[in-house]
């Protein structure tokens, strides 16, 4: 697994890289079976150390964790625990889903855009309709089943995920609800 540990305006030493790596080292041995690659950033929030982690498996699946506590090795610790946590929850589910597959998900690049926000939006009316691009990046979308995309928006702990249903031509999303409940867009499935 290839690590990335870095430091947002502090410094990380050796001691704290070799702790990371075994740490996480530990948890992915225990409950993940292919990870790919560990992004771990630290930073400082005020007199809080913050600690955040993503761990990219093979099976197309990120985890994703983040702690804050007064020392740097006990933000990591927390968060550690955070994304142990995850996978063991998600453990059963990742072995069903995955035991037959035999390659990584398949993944298509795709431009992911930020859009500046108008800041008085309620008292004036746009010059025009075509909004402000602030950045443009390359992001992925994997090859999913529908299962799979919403066991990765539950470990990843956001909203929305995108994906491309195995089998399927097309873009699916599947999306929480205000009510609780998971929401599922197929394009291709109208009736």
């Amino acid at each position: 697994m290839r690590y990335q540990i870095t430091g947002k305006q502090i410094d990380i030493g050796e001691a704290l890289q070799t702790h990371v790596k075994n740490g996480l080292g530990v948890v992915m041995d225990k409950y993940a079976e292919r990870p790919t690659d560990a992004n771990v950033i630290f930073s400082k929030s005020g007199h809080e150390h913050v600690c955040e982690a993503t761990v990219h498996l093979s099976t197309g699946l990120t985890a994703q964790a983040k702690a804050r506590a007064n020392e740097i090795y006990a933000a990591f610790e927390e968060c550690c625990d955070k994304m142990e946590k995850q996978l063991r929850r998600y453990k059963r589910r990742l072995k069903d889903h995955h035991k037959n597959r035999a390659q990584p998900v398949e993944q298509f690049g795709a431009s992911s855009y930020i859009l500046a926000g108008s800041e008085d939006a309620e008292d004036s009316e746009p010059d025009t309709l075509q909004p402000i691009i602030i950045a443009e990046m390359e992001t992925k979308i994997p090859s999913l089943s529908v299962g799979e995309a919403v066991m990765q928006m539950e470990i990843a702990g956001v909203p929305v995920v995108i994906f491309r249903n195995e089998g399927k031509p097309g873009l699916n999303v599947v999306y929480r609800r205000d009510d609780g409940n998971i929401g599922w867009i197929d394009p291709q499935n109208t009736t």
